[in-house]
């Protein structure tokens, strides 16, 4: 089965927010691949659940993860360091179609997993050594959908809250990463598993 065969409609918005360069493709893949993709990508990744340690006191991470990449570059964040897996065809497949897309060259893919609504990413910047400065972060979203929350570090006014939808794509790029910060909430409603991959490069 080709997972990418059908056409879809693709177009950006722009999130309007100073300070930041952010974009949303509600429709980056329709449905019925984003449905086929999901139900591939949940089953390959292997995903695992890494302890972290926050204001001294360790626990789960509220989400399975996964790192692949083009090599051995290692990535790390909240005191877990990652070894990337070699990309699956799949995985390599969305990497190119997103590289096309936005002109932008990734080789890494941080997978996130949120299993129900307790799933959760807590407020945080991609800004971690290895991605430079001012990094592109493009985001693809599988499965349930999940809202997105951005607020300006400095300026409380300054703030998005998006729901990104199976198929999506969300694109970060500019003193995003240096002005924002972004989360994951969790959510009392009853909702599905999401996959949430998250394309940057590593230096």
């Amino acid at each position: 089965m080709n997972l990418f065969d059908s056409e879809t409609s693709r177009i950006s918005h722009i999130v309007p927010l100073k300070d930041a360069m952010v974009s949303y493709t509600p429709h980056f893949y329709n449905t019925q691949n984003a449905s086929e993709i999901y139900q591939t990508l949940f089953s390959e990744i292997v995903w695992q659940e890494d302890e972290i340690t926050l204001f001294g006191k360790t626990h789960l991470q509220p989400r399975l993860t996964a790192l692949y990449g083009d090599d051995e570059t290692p990535y790390s964040y909240s005191g877990i360091v990652m070894t990337p897996r070699k990309f699956s065809r799949t995985l390599e497949k969305i990497k190119e179609d997103i590289s096309n897309y936005t002109g932008e060259q990734f080789n890494a893919v941080l997978c996130n997993l949120y299993r129900d609504g307790k799933d959760s990413n807590g407020w945080h910047s991609d800004n971690e050594k290895e991605l430079g400065i001012d990094p592109f972060i493009a985001s693809l979203s599988l499965g349930e959908t999940r809202m997105f929350h951005l607020k300006h570090m400095q300026d409380t006014a300054s703030k998005a809250k998006l729901p990104l939808e199976s198929g999506s794509l969300l694109c970060m790029g500019g003193t995003t990463q240096a002005r924002y910060k972004h989360q994951v909430s969790k959510t009392q409603k009853q909702v599905g598993p999401r996959i949430n991959l998250t394309f940057r490069r590593l230096y």
